[in-house]
């Protein structure tokens, strides 16, 4: 199973794949190892758009990587942070946008989506919904084995909901 994450915006768009791995057996059928579930970061990374270009133009561009890294990574599941609340109507909206040209892209390549707020990622990945990025990531790190904190923190974020999904599925 490959999962890939989304942390959706039209300036940045955040995303991180995660691929579930099936350990083997050679002969050693322990009940401990058969219950163990691995998992891998492919990649994560962001979709960037400037703010000088017309928003369609940032939308298609949005919507072209994405396309291009599905492609690569074949995730069988897309996971997106949705919005759950916004002070501000001028940031919803754009997030909103982003959001469309992504459901659109799962909905070509048909995969299925799943959206999580950022609350319920957290408290998936680390056990307490009002943890600090830098908690978030750390866990993130320790639990897919990266060398570094993942960075910036809207891939860090898109890494976090994929994680959120496997762990919620898991159960």
């Amino acid at each position: 199973m490959i999962i890939i994450g989304i942390d959706p915006g039209t300036a940045s768009t955040g995303y991180g794949i995660i691929e579930k791995i099936v350990p083997r057996h050679r002969g050693n059928k322990n009940k401990e190892q058969k219950n163990i579930n691995l998992f891998r970061c492919l990649g994560y990374g962001l979709i960037k758009t400037t703010p000088a270009v017309p928003t369609p133009e940032r939308l298609k561009k949005i919507h072209q990587e994405l396309l291009k890294i599905l492609k690569t990574f074949k995730p069988t599941v897309l996971v997106m942070e949705s919005i759950y609340f916004f002070k501000n109507l001028k940031t919803a909206i754009p997030v909103s946008q982003a959001q469309g040209v992504i459901l659109l892209a799962a909905a070509k390549k048909k995969i299925p989506v799943f959206q999580y707020t950022p609350l319920q990622a957290k408290a998936i990945v680390t056990g307490y919904g009002r943890a600090e990025k830098k908690t978030v990531q750390k866990k993130i790190k320790s639990l897919l084995k990266l060398k570094e904190l993942p960075k910036p923190d809207d891939a860090a974020d898109a890494l976090a909901i994929a994680m959120a999904h496997f762990l919620l599925k898991k159960r």
